[in-house]
């Protein structure tokens, strides 16, 4: 497996540890979060989704998949917490897709990715 950059194993380990300042601190202030089709941009908007979506649904990461595509590392996790899981797969792994920028997270689209064709 393709080893990640320190910022992103201290995103998922704060995650799992349910560290919200912990997972703030990795991001750029005016960094680009993406999850189920919404933005959240800059700070203060990315600290609301990690509390009410990551922390307040206790939400871990077990990551399954890890790759490398030129400055994006793409890391597939199985999750569980305690979020709605009405129509969802299961497992439900979802990929996140990082850019990062010299120590920070700039951008992370979260996405339910399906094999194409």
């Amino acid at each position: 497996m393709t080893e990640l950059p320190s910022v992103v194993t201290r995103f998922v380990e704060a995650g799992n540890a349910h560290d919200a300042d912990g997972m703030l601190a990795t991001f750029a202030d005016d960094a680009l979060v993406n999850d189920d089709q919404r933005n959240f941009w800059g700070a203060e908007a990315i600290k609301r989704f990690i509390d009410k979506e990551i922390i307040g649904n206790k939400v871990t990461m077990d990551v399954v998949g890890v790759r490398e595509h030129y400055d994006t590392w793409i890391v597939d996790a199985k999750l569980d917490g305690t979020y709605d899981k009405t129509g969802l797969p299961d497992p439900l792994v979802l990929s996140y897709y990082f850019t990062v920028t010299g120590q920070r997270i700039t951008t992370l689209m979260i996405i339910a990715a399906k094999p194409g064709f």
